[in-house]
């Protein structure tokens, strides 16, 4: 059975193609048009995945897709009628609905000529969330959990996977939501841009929480484990709030009340100092966010104690909570979809549609390299075409694998930052070693020596280690497999003066393991830095410049040209300049 599963006008809009329960390809639309977090319908990414794999959407048997309108009615309605919400809200929210274009008719508008003939299936935003963790985590049984902003009328939701299927359990719905929280302090602390929640989790070492007592009036605990927010520090249960989420990058309108300037103080502008008392509010808020994100899975523990844990939804990409479930829980193994955010609902819609026509094999998804892949030929072409732009670079093609890492692993040694392309872009929102900025995590200088080259970033924002898996419990306090960046460690405080570049602030490091038989050519370089440095690691960033992350060798040679990086390293070509 072929399922085509989308994200269609959410952020990061998105398409996988999932065949006998087998995730084949998965995109987001960002990638492909160039814009962060695009919303709207994932046409080229629809596109690519049928193009990829030889199909037409005559081939399609269903698409999946991450949102039912018709799901939770029963609570909406009776929202309605207790809380009466200003008329103009429902009415503004009834007509955005009705002026945006059907799947079928989009399909027609984008595919002309082209027939679709089977079946479209709408699944439960959170019910897609809840698959795209449960079925590809490679435990038969487990709690799946979704913690998100909202959708289909919930921010929340849990279930149990028990090897013949996952059943939501129960859900925590409009207007109480962690991640509405996160994201109206986020905006509070002059971060407005959506996604810009990790800039918080990245502030959040620099301060201290001391201000949790005053958030604990904020997010308020239930002793069910659920949680509710005090709405008069919020404005999106009674007032139109902007969601801009056709055919562009999201923008969200204020989330947070007058009341929470005044028990807070104004909001910071953009251009404003981040002053101690900013960092000390990131710091409570992302305690407090731990305090109800534990408080959930402590209690899911007490009703039924797996040792396992699926997660998934925007929340999840929360990497620094996640490092902790196994310290603050009695959880054992956890499993983070690699695409946790919306744009993983995709993959999850697909899964569960799948799961409905009782396929039950989902394999584990151990790697999140299902994108778009190039050839030397396409690779060459692209290089023929800026030869003009490629005076003063030196070319060399070097086919030995292992002589390539060894010349690279060398040039990384010297302190230079290489721009690293190989296979398939990753899917998911972390650069995992095909799209990827590299450089020495040993150099003291090296986070400042990117921001100036190229990232042009916040100074407080960490760069990430990729490590040998085999190398992580000698590395960190924790070990575990984190195959997509996920969670952070703590570093072991023996080993925190030799890799400064990818240390916090608290010691701490978002590490990405690696392994030969998943990550091959990326494992052959980090191994022979190993061999060279005897620091089995590499510090890694997404190969990018304010944008999404590349996709093509023509962007990322566009994004080497215009930057000063050191490096670039396309499949078997190795671009240095003089």
């Amino acid at each position: 059975m072929i399922v085509l599963g989308v994200n269609a006008f959410h952020g990061d809009a998105s398409s996988a193609l999932v065949i006998d329960g087998e995730v084949v390809s998965a995109v987001e639309e960002e990638r492909l048009r160039r814009i962060k977090h695009w919303a709207g319908f994932p046409s080229r990414s629809i596109e690519w995945c049928l193009s990829s794999n030889k199909l037409q959407l005559s081939d399609i048997d269903l698409i999946a897709v991450n949102q039912d309108n018709r799901a939770n009615v029963l609570p909406r309605l009776t929202y309605l009628i207790k809380k009466r919400p200003d008329p103009r809200l429902i009415l503004e929210k009834l007509r955005t609905r009705r002026a945006r274009v059907s799947i079928e008719s989009e399909l027609e508008l984008s595919f002309p000529g082209s027939h679709f003939v089977g079946a479209i299936r709408y699944v439960e935003h959170h019910r897609a969330h809840l698959a795209s963790a449960y079925y590809p985590s490679g435990f038969e049984r487990a709690w799946a959990v979704s913690v998100d902003g909202f959708g289909d009328f919930a921010s929340t939701a849990w279930g149990l996977g028990d090897g013949s299927g996952l059943e939501t359990t129960d859900r925590v719905l409009f207007p109480h939501s962690l991640g509405v929280f996160y994201q109206a302090f986020t905006q509070w602390l002059g971060f407005p841009n959506y996604g810009d929640e990790y800039k918080v989790m990245g502030l959040s070492p620099y301060g201290k929480p001391l201000f949790v007592e005053q958030l604990k009036d904020v997010v308020l605990l239930n002793d069910d484990g659920h949680f509710r927010l005090d709405l008069e520090y919020f404005t999106h249960h009674r007032e139109d709030v902007m969601f801009e989420w056709e055919g562009g990058a999201p923008v969200i309108g204020a989330l947070f009340s007058a009341a929470l300037c005044e028990r807070f103080g104004p909001a910071r502008l953009p251009d404003e100092p981040l002053t101690q008392y900013h960092k000390d509010i990131a710091s409570s808020v992302q305690s407090m966010y731990e305090l109800a994100f534990f408080h959930l899975l402590n209690h899911l523990h007490t009703t039924s104690p797996e040792p396992n844990l699926a997660l998934a939804g925007g929340c999840a990409m929360n990497s620094v909570a996640n490092g902790k479930i196994t310290l603050q829980t009695p959880f054992e193994n956890i499993y983070v979809q690699a695409a946790a955010g919306d744009a993983g609902g995709a993959v999850g819609a697909a899964l569960a549609v799948s799961s409905d026509a009782s396929l039950k094999d989902f394999g584990h998804m151990r790697h999140a390299y299902l994108g778009p892949s190039y050839t030397l030929t396409q690779i060459e072409e692209t290089l023929g075409k800026n030869d003009a732009s490629l005076q003063g670079i030196k070319i060399e093609k070097v086919s030995d694998e292992e002589l390539l890492c060894s010349e690279v692993a060398k040039k990384i040694a010297e302190g230079k930052v290489i721009g690293w392309f190989q296979g398939s872009v990753e899917w998911g929102p972390r650069a995992l070693g095909h799209r990827s900025i590299l450089g020495d995590p040993r150099r003291a200088d090296m986070k400042e020596i990117l921001n100036a080259k190229i990232k042009r970033r916040e100074s407080f924002r960490p760069f990430a280690p990729s490590v040998m898996r085999e190398h992580i419990d000698a590395w960190f306090e924790q070990d575990a497999e984190v195959p997509f960046m996920t969670h952070v460690f703590q570093i072991r405080e023996d080993k925190r003066s030799l890799i400064p570049a990818v240390t916090h602030v608290d010691g701490s490091g978002r590490l990405q393991s690696v392994t030969a038989a998943e990550n091959g050519r990326y494992y052959s370089l980090i191994k022979a830095f190993f061999e060279t440095s005897e620091v089995p690691m590499l510090l890694n960033t997404s190969f990018n410049e304010n944008e999404p992350i590349v996709c093509s060798p023509a962007e990322a040679l566009d994004c080497f040209l215009r930057t000063n990086m050191d490096v670039l390293v396309l499949e078997d070509y190795v671009l240095e300049r003089l």
